[in-house]
């Protein structure tokens, strides 16, 4: 039931649709100004102002525009089969095809309808179905017919403000934890003396065609700092395997390695007759794990104390130390360029998702390694550095988890925005 003063009404009745277009390319005359042109690309803030690419004015007027104060919602591109990319414009612009712009009518607040459609996103991307290629389609007609609820404009106006308010303590504290991050970086670079993993790519283009979380480049390591030696990890680093008989009735923890050095984390529990490759091996805490089918992606981690008895399957290097490399320093030394880059030139396969990492040859590569001590005391300070990251991630989190609970009262009447004698929200 909804509150007194709010209404239900559809979207195709409280905005007008408009469709985008891409004006000719070929045609130099109408690139390289500076009206904005939205591409899916561009649809990563809620808030747009500025665009990647954009128009002269021969270019404004032979493209699609929308005023500002419109919404944009990606309906076309791979992005729909798991996001719902919405924007507001803050100024006129214009727009690709993949693109629709909601053009709110009188009795609806551009900010409120964003709102609503962030906060049902799960409902819209129910509507999406595929087109050539496996592409995400989002069907105009369908978008139209989607049931919006409505309070009096100054409502919608105050609810807006609010969210708007939790947006900017998400956008402040997501700006420090970029700043954290950066400085994570150039502390990581200057306590291993080599550049961090994938440091600037953001998309495949950036990387020579491949995923971000992949360093294909040839690996150039620099001469060993004073005090420093060069030494391939062979000599100190052991693969070790520990046969685990498997019982048919006893339950098993299988583990995983995430990409990108995400850690060393629980797949499934399994009995040993659910268990469908019966090579396993047990795991301890402190092992040194590597995924060979992903660690071109950076899969490689810590086994946690959490985890130590869990299996493995041989598609999996198990990694002790000789006690002349802290485990943990080599875990901080794949976050570097160069670590990645052996790992990849330590693989073998036609295509980057097939590729199978080869132990022997990589342990032949040579590493710089301080001695044990530094790298004890570098673990230390990166150990540090890395929880102010954490912290500030967990903070983001609740502070998104919040927002999502608050959105999803405030839009359905739930809860109320108030306002103080002055006539402000509170």
């Amino acid at each position: 039931m909804l509150p007194e003063g709010w209404r239900h009404s559809t979207l195709g009745a409280e905005v007008q649709l408009r469709s985008g277009g891409t004006p000719s390319k070929e045609n130099e005359k109408l690139w390289g100004g500076q009206f904005p042109w939205v591409s899916a690309r561009d649809m990563k803030v809620m808030h747009l102002r500025t665009t990647g690419l954009g128009l002269t004015d021969a270019g404004r007027a032979a493209a699609s525009t929308a005023p500002a104060n419109s919404v944009l919602v990606l309906t076309r591109g791979m992005t729909l089969l798991k996001d719902l990319p919405v924007c507001l414009l803050e100024r006129e612009m214009a727009f690709n095809q993949d693109i629709k712009a909601l053009v709110p009518k009188g009795s609806l607040d551009a900010r409120f309808l964003a709102y609503q459609l962030l906060a049902r996103k799960g409902e819209v991307l129910d509507l999406v179905d595929t087109a050539g290629h496996g592409t995400g389609r989002l069907d105009s007609e369908l978008l139209k017919k989607l049931v919006i609820s409505l309070p009096p404009l100054d409502e919608q106006a105050r609810i807006a403000d609010a969210l708007r308010t939790w947006d900017r303590a998400i956008s402040a504290v997501d700006e420090l934890l970029a700043n954290k991050r950066n400085q994570w970086q150039g502390l990581l670079a200057h306590c291993l003396r080599v550049p961090p993993a994938n440091p600037d790519a953001s998309s495949p283009d950036d990387n020579g065609g491949f995923p971000p979380s992949v360093q294909p480049g040839i690996p150039n390591l620099l001469p060993a700092p004073a005090g420093w030696r060069r030494t391939a990890l062979g000599h100190h680093l052991t693969e070790v395997r520990r046969p685990a008989l498997l019982s048919a009735s006893d339950r098993y923890r299988l583990i995983t390695v995430k990409r990108s050095r995400g850690g060393v984390e629980l797949r499934e529990v399994l009995t040993g007759r659910e268990i469908k490759t019966p090579s396993q091996f047990y795991v301890r805490e402190g092992d040194f794990l590597i995924s060979k089918r992903q660690i071109v992606h950076g899969a490689c981690g810590i086994v946690p104390a959490e985890l130590d008895g869990a299996v493995v399957s041989n598609e999996y290097a198990v990694l002790n130390s000789d006690g002349q490399i802290d485990l943990k320093f080599l875990r901080y030394l794949s976050e570097s360029r160069y670590f990645q880059q052996t790992c990849f030139h330590s693989s073998i396969g036609v295509h980057v998702e097939k590729m199978i990492f080869k132990t022997e040859r990589w342990l032949k590569w040579p590493f710089n390694i301080p001695p044990l001590s530094e790298q004890r005391r570098i673990v230390e300070i990166l150990d540090l550095a890395r929880r102010e990251v954490e912290l500030l991630e967990q903070q983001v989190q609740l502070l998104r988890q919040e927002k999502a609970a608050l959105m999803a009262d405030l839009l359905t009447g739930k809860r109320r925005v108030r306002l103080d004698r002055e006539g402000v929200a509170a």
